[in-house]
């Protein structure tokens, strides 16, 4: 069995304004999760060859609000490896944000990025 305890899988993406789903445009948290999902799938590509299966969710936290307009960093790192069963720690960060107020195409890099949402997920390889 390999340790695979420490790598990680990033990936980034731009929130359309189609996606806003409340006031504010504000998104479901259902967004980042899908991310989570998408990180996790390749990060059992990249440890096991083998898409994986997403077993469970512990402990999913909405810190910060994600808006249409930002873009947003998803990653999965490896913190337990076992036999068949990998403990995996997510975070979204929001790393851009619109700025609808200064102009339609207004946006900023953040200097500090957000801790949007955080979790902890189980994911099974054959």
């Amino acid at each position: 069995m390999t340790d695979h305890n420490g790598t990680a899988v990033t990936h980034r993406r731009y929130i359309p304004y189609s996606h806003a789903h409340y006031g504010g445009d504000l998104v479901d948290g259902a967004y980042g999760l899908g991310m989570f999902g998408d990180v996790a799938t390749e990060l059992c590509i990249l440890t096991d060859g083998d898409e994986g299966l997403f077993a469970s969710y512990a402990d999913v936290q909405f810190k910060a609000p994600v808006r249409a307009g930002d873009v947003v960093e998803a990653t999965a790192t490896v913190v337990r490896t076992g036999k068949r069963s990998r403990t995996v720690e997510f975070v979204l960060k929001v790393v851009c944000r619109a700025q609808p107020d200064k102009g339609a195409s207004v946006a900023q890099v953040l200097d500090e990025p957000i801790i949007a949402t955080t979790a902890t997920g189980t994911v099974v390889v054959p």
